[in-house]
């Protein structure tokens, strides 16, 4: 699999122009806080996965700047170029890949991608969206069609809340976007089951080879549907549509499931300590890097933003051995003790 060879970055966030050569191996990025380590580690992404981790296109702008681009070149000379123009009526964002442009990233040309950043840390104490947003990222780098179907739930979703908050509403009105959010609720809540169940089988063991002990770890998703998904869901919308009335928002469907950790029979969050936690974390991760490695046949690029900080010495050395053969790009607000080998850019 090729790996990146250079990045150049326009108008993205506080970089006016910059550039840099990467390591096929691991290239560390270190500055102060607020000094565009992150920016950097962004632009990668939306390069390979077409959208950022972290805000909308116009977020990425840098401030007071017409544009923004992003150029990748790979080792065996392939060229990524994205280009964000906010003043284009339509196809505001481009990918000219192979001299070819488009108005999104086939998935085709999809790189994958294994993002590790602080929040997730947090995610077991964090909000049930944030595991959501975990769960759905993972399987869109999977599944294209997961990708659209959360994008459509999510248009029809808005369209229904905003009928919910008008004052005259007919029931009939919001017949058309129960069957939508039903339609798409269903491959959504089915994906999101069949994923989590495979993450199930293998988190154990990917716990307790971090760990060294014999606790057991699980997964659950909140709301698995036996039968007609999609017909149980239609009835879900229909029976709370007077309570969504007063809401002015929709109480039901895969936007407000959650996912369950348990430690030792009993919920993670409850009874496993701070490093415990993070176990659970590094063991999900590794699980990522596994399960793209399997599906996709191609080892994905590992980005590590500002995570080492917050792991004590064991759990940064199992997150370094087990991810050695990998392009690793890792962002540090000091650089890292055992990095003599490591490409070294200072911001």
């Amino acid at each position: 699999m090729a790996a990146i060879k250079k990045i150049a970055v326009t108008n993205i966030r506080s970089h006016s122009n910059f550039e840099m050569d990467l390591s096929p191996h691991v290239t560390v990025i270190t500055g102060s806080n607020g000094s565009g380590k992150t920016s950097l580690i962004e632009a990668v992404y939306i390069a390979l996965q077409g959208t950022s981790f972290k805000g909308v296109d116009g977020d990425v702008l840098r401030r007071d700047s017409p544009w923004w681009k992003i150029d990748l070149l790979f080792d065996d000379n392939r060229k990524y170029t994205i280009k964000f123009d906010p003043s284009r009526v339509t196809g505001r964002k481009q990918f000219i890949i192979d001299g070819k442009t488009n108005y999104r990233l086939l998935p085709k040309n999809k790189y994958p991608v294994v993002l590790f950043e602080p929040d997730d840390l947090r995610l077991l104490n964090g909000s049930p969206e944030r595991r959501r947003r975990f769960i759905d990222r993972f399987i869109s780098q999977l599944n294209p069609e997961y990708a659209v179907a959360i994008r459509k739930y999510d248009r029809a979703l808005k369209q229904r809340n905003k009928l919910l908050k008008q004052p005259f509403l007919e029931v009939d009105d919001l017949f058309a976007w129960n069957v939508a959010l039903s339609e798409y609720g269903a491959y959504i809540i089915e994906q999101r089951t069949a994923f989590i169940e495979q993450i199930n089988s293998k988190l154990g063991d990917a716990y307790r080879d971090i760990s060294k002990d014999d606790s057991l770890v699980t997964v659950h998703y909140s709301h698995t549907i036996i039968g007609d998904t999609k017909q149980k869901l239609l009835n879900e919308l229909s029976a709370h549509t007077e309570r969504d009335k007063i809401l002015g928002s929709t109480s039901v469907g895969p936007h407000r499931h959650d996912v369950n950790f348990e430690f030792n029979g009993s919920p993670a969050l409850s009874v496993s300590s701070r490093g415990e936690v993070r176990t659970i974390i590094l063991a999900l991760k590794f699980l990522e890097v596994e399960i793209i490695e399997q599906l996709t046949e191609q080892k994905p690029l590992i980005l590590l933003d500002d995570v080492f900080s917050e792991l004590d010495i064991a759990r940064q050395k199992s997150l370094s051995d087990t991810i050695r053969s990998h392009q690793i790009i890792i962002t540090s607000t000091h650089v890292l003790s055992d990095s003599p080998n490591y490409q070294h850019i200072q911001l």
